[in-house]
């Protein structure tokens, strides 16, 4: 865990420098009264304030979901999935439910089975044995612990057991992704296993994607920023002070409240009118929806267990075909192929973007040949030329 530490953060020689420790047991209490569970500052008029809006999988149908709540694009906390309810109807319970308890894992086959924990400098993944990492888990005082982050957990046979102990909700099972191979697309499903003071700074998921969580045990702290909260509101440029890491934590207790000071007091600057924001925690047995282009960040108020994955569903198609067609420019022309064949409207409607925006797909046989007739040319004119 040393070595873990010293690969993820070399600049950082205290990871205990500012006794959040101490600190976070009084910040946990403070959000954890009933008249905190839910709070948001709303500067808008127009902004809802039912948010996130709060469903239960022994009530909601899939196709409830996807007209009333995925199409308008609405954040939800959705109860009771993993006790054995998934689009009104009562099928079996998680075996993550039991399999994933702390105690569990410590004694699980995947507890020599090494996990990802957090990156090196040069982008390369820095891992460490589950047994370890648990032992870390309980007896660390860092600020921000390191967070098991996994994406890898299907490559290898041990490891692989996890996809068993879970299913993906019928509320997101249509993944117009699953058309590319699972070596081709983006990573998309991981295994969380934080620590309290852990989590994920701000940010919007890649590639437009929308995003469920599901958490198995413990507790987390959200917070939700509505697409058109520009992002260097969000980020709190101007407001993170030096001695302040880029940390979930920081974030949280730190540089959250002044954003939400800055935004009443310079309510009617541009950047601030429409300004708004959502706090929430999120309890075990719930999943959080994240739409595509929502801000979002997360902090472990406990030792939390769960997972989590980001699909693209016809409901949110264009915003994910406008990132992907740039952003991944070969998988983009596979998955227009794809399309072609199981979704043909959405295949049209790929075609009808990119005309409109006068886009050219790199890998479009079409556009290869007339870029290589373009060279052919170019060389017959240098050749004359000479």
């Amino acid at each position: 865990m040393q070595r873990a530490r010293r690969l993820h953060r070399p600049f950082l020689k205290n990871w205990e420098r500012d006794k959040l420790y101490e600190a976070f047991p009084s910040f946990v209490k403070s959000v954890s009264c009933s008249t905190e569970e839910y709070r948001f500052l709303l500067l808008s008029e127009n902004a809802p304030q039912q948010i996130p809006v709060v469903l239960d999988a022994k009530k909601l149908t899939t196709a409830e979901f996807n007209q009333d709540y995925e199409a308008r694009e609405e954040p939800c906390v959705i109860q009771n999935i993993p006790y054995g309810y998934d689009g009104a109807k009562n099928t079996k319970e998680w075996g993550a439910v039991t399999k994933w308890s702390l105690q569990a894992l410590e004694v699980s086959s995947l507890r020599k089975r090494a996990f990802k924990c957090g990156e090196d400098d040069d982008g390369k993944s820095v891992r460490v044995k589950l047994k370890h990492f648990l032992q870390y888990l309980y007896k660390n005082y860092d600020d921000s612990p390191l967070y098991v982050f996994d994406s890898t957990f299907d490559e290898d046979g041990s490891a692989k057991s996890l996809l068993a102990d879970y299913r993906v909700p019928s509320y997101f099972a249509d993944d117009l992704f699953r058309l590319v191979s699972e070596a081709r697309r983006p990573p998309y499903r991981w295994f969380l296993v934080g620590p309290e003071r852990s989590g994920t700074c701000v940010h919007i998921d890649p590639l437009a994607t929308s995003a469920w969580n599901t958490l198995i045990h413990g507790k987390k702290r959200w917070v939700l920023f509505p697409p058109h909260v520009p992002k260097r509101v969000v980020k709190g440029r101007g407001l993170v002070r030096s001695d302040e890491d880029d940390e979930a934590i920081h974030y949280f207790m730190n540089i959250l409240p002044r954003i939400k000071r800055r935004a009443e007091s310079l309510r009617s600057h541009d950047d601030y009118r429409d300004f708004a924001c959502y706090e929430f925690t999120q309890n075990a047995g719930e999943t959080v929806y994240i739409p595509t282009g929502w801000h979002h960040a997360v902090l472990n108020l406990t030792h939390t267990v769960g997972v989590t994955q980001n699909f693209c569903s016809p409901r949110n198609f264009d915003q994910v075909w406008l990132k992907t067609r740039t952003g991944r420019k070969r998988m983009a022309w596979k998955w227009l192929c794809q399309l072609d064949k199981e979704y043909p409207h959405l295949a049209e409607r790929a075609r009808h973007l990119n005309e409109r925006d006068n886009f050219r797909m790199k890998y479009d046989p079409g556009e290869i040949k007339r870029r290589e007739t373009e060279e052919r040319m170019r060389k017959m004119r240098r050749k004359n030329q000479v």
